[in-house]
């Protein structure tokens, strides 16, 4: 299956994540057939993409005309037979290995030989998830970012069998809808995003826990001044502009002195046992009680929207920087 030959494309689950990715193809022109095997998960479905139709329009990323087209090239069903003509299918179903396993055995047996198979976990390993399908060679990883009508990040991570044409097409296919794809070159939990964040996180909570600041000191710090630079370059280009042998001397002292938890434990396992699980509970390292957590969502998407359209990796190729 080539880049050219992508006229459909399924996507299976029609949460958060399927939602928006679904309205992401339709928008460059693709016909979408969104799966969900549960009826209240298909009309949650279609009332993201009124949410999010609705939210671009209001911000003028796109007109009411423009809105409405998307809208056509968008179908629903329940029946996995549905996606037999899809030329590539993304899966965003639930988390759980054993469900996305399950999926893709169906599917397979659906979907014709050339069909691209494609899994968006945030850091599942992609050997396990296709383990039980007989054809390997063209199922890889496509992990998206929330939220992906926003965010541009896509990972193209291959299994032990996939051909790399497959993974290059997907590669392709990401730059196609305004994404900005990488390559993860091995099978790694979490890949190489989710890695990241993870070790951030562990940090995080560890300042919090040795009295060093408390959370809004550390989103502080992060926000205003290792996220303004890190929106604009990554670690390793900070670190040659900053001077490799200032960050080495640093590293002398520095690293044995960070957290090194293997497992969640303190304040933040407490809060996690207690079930406040952030906005979603009205509850976690902040309160989102009453319309706290609307409010929450919304700036957030506000301040992602503004982000996205200063574009400043753009600004830095314009002036020939590309890395």
């Amino acid at each position: 299956m080539t880049l050219d030959e992508i006229k459909v494309v399924g996507i299976a689950g029609a949460g958060t994540m399927g939602a928006s990715m679904a309205q992401i193809f339709a928008q460059y022109g693709y016909t979408v057939i969104i799966y969900d095997a549960f009826e209240a998960g298909l009309e949650r479905g279609k009332h993201l993409v009124e949410i999010n139709q609705a939210s671009l329009v209001e911000a003028g990323d796109i007109t009411a005309e423009q809105s409405a087209e998307i809208k056509t090239k968008l179908s629903f069903t329940g029946d996995i037979n549905g996606l037999k003509d899809c030329d590539i299918i993304v899966e965003s179903v639930l988390e759980r290995l054993d469900v996305k396993q399950d999926f893709w055995v169906k599917a397979e047996a659906v979907v014709s030989p050339d069909c691209i198979l494609a899994t968006n976990t945030s850091g599942l390993s992609i050997n396990k998830i296709f383990a039980n399908c007989k054809d390997k060679t063209r199922a890889c990883g496509m992990h998206w970012f929330n939220p992906p009508h926003i965010v541009p990040l896509i990972e193209v991570i291959n299994n032990d069998e996939t051909k790399q044409e497959i993974a290059d097409t997907v590669y392709q296919l990401s730059l196609k809808i305004g994404k900005k794809p990488i390559y993860v070159k091995k099978d790694a939990l979490g890949f190489i995003g989710n890695r990241i964040q993870a070790a951030i996180l562990r940090e995080a909570v560890y300042i919090v826990e040795q009295g060093i600041g408390d959370y809004k000191d550390v989103d502080g710090a992060m926000k205003y001044g290792l996220g303004f630079r890190y929106a604009c370059l990554g670690p390793c280009e900070v670190v040659d502009q900053g001077g490799l042998d200032v960050h080495h001397h640093i590293a002398t002292y520095l690293w044995e002195d960070l957290s090194d938890a293997k497992y969640p434990s303190g304040e933040f396992e407490a809060i996690y046992q207690a079930g406040n699980y952030g906005v979603k509970t009205g509850k976690g390292f902040y309160d989102y009680s009453g319309d706290k957590a609307d409010k929450a969502i919304e700036a957030r998407d506000a301040m992602y929207l503004a982000m996205a359209k200063c574009n400043p990796t753009g600004v830095g190729e314009k002036h020939g920087y590309e890395n």
